[in-house]
């Protein structure tokens, strides 16, 4: 008995709100109110932004053009549900959050690839991806619940896209596909944040975090195996939580074999020292986004180091 009261006093001591609020102020972050702004992306392949602006005002849908984004728009006003219009059944848009619009885009290179896709469902970055390859090469876009698929494909279907095989798998098996790719994405299942999730201060432990950060390198490491000797791998999460982060890239660094490229992109340095542990330098390449207009966001782009002859 004295011993489950010990853990539910430690469980309660590494939770709550005001457990992570302390943390993000140690990490150099105070909490202020935000509330995240709508937003949509473009999908070129199948229209021109400037159509689509016009199509939308016409049916009372107002936007404006994300700074940050090149295909981006922040929802202004809308008479309708923008998940509910002719343009979005059609596939000329889809409405994703604005930093989750980010980690597609830092590949420097996606048309005529084999693009892995890890942690797809929903399905937002698949067709992104798609997008930005202008229909060529190859997409593989995996997710271990089998009831999300059905929402990926038919996001994969609703925006024409034509290059994604969809799998059924756990990312940490991407090896039994016996295939290298040029490109993998991997936004992976994370503790998410508060501006997403308005209960989730009451939901989340420390606990949480480290058992998600375990699986995160898991697939890590899967994904790192199946990387070409010259491919690229975008790591991203919505979590705001180092162990998710900045810690799990200076892993990687130091146990994958892996290189962290420097990124032009909206965001702030990644924390290099992280509750007084230094973490390679490298790290500080990588991008961290505090919620704001956007929800909080991480993302850092990897490539295999060069071989020593």
């Amino acid at each position: 008995m004295k011993g489950f009261y010990w853990r539910l006093v430690i469980v309660r001591l590494m939770s709550g709100k005001e457990f992570f609020v302390d943390r993000y102020e140690r990490l150099g972050w105070k909490l202020k109110d935000v509330k995240p702004r709508q937003a949509i992306r473009l999908n070129i392949t199948n229209i021109e932004g400037k159509s689509l602006e016009e199509r939308l005002e016409a049916i009372g849908v107002e936007v404006e053009k994300v700074p940050f984004l090149e295909t981006g728009y922040w929802v202004l006003g809308s008479k309708v549900s923008v998940g509910a219009t002719a343009e979005y059944l059609l596939g000329l848009y889809s409405v994703q959050e604005a930093a989750a619009q980010i980690p597609a885009t830092l590949f420097t290179d996606l048309k005529g690839k084999t693009v892995l896709d890890a942690c797809a469902a929903p399905g937002g970055k698949t067709v992104q991806l798609a997008d930005l390859m202008g229909n060529t090469g190859v997409v593989v876009a995996l997710d271990v619940r089998k009831r999300r698929l059905a929402a990926l494909a038919n996001h994969l279907e609703r925006c024409h896209v034509s290059n994604a095989v969809v799998y059924e798998l756990d990312a940490r098996q991407v090896s039994r596909l016996k295939l290298k790719f040029d490109r993998v994405l991997l936004d992976a299942p994370c503790s998410g944040n508060f501006a997403a999730d308005r209960n989730w201060f009451k939901r989340r432990t420390l606990k949480d975090v480290e058992r998600n950060a375990r699986l995160q390198r898991e697939i890590l490491a899967e994904a790192a195996a199946c990387l070409s000797d010259d491919g690229e791998l975008v790591y991203s999460t919505c979590s705001l939580e180092p162990e998710e982060n900045e810690v799990n890239m200076d892993w990687a660094v130091k146990h994958l074999d892996l290189r962290i490229e420097e990124v032009d992109c909206y965001g702030d340095k990644g924390l290099t020292e992280v509750f007084g542990s230094r973490l390679d330098a490298s790290v500080e390449w990588c991008r961290r986004i505090w919620p704001g207009e956007t929800q909080g966001f991480f993302a850092c782009k990897l490539k295999k180091r060069e071989s020593k002859l």
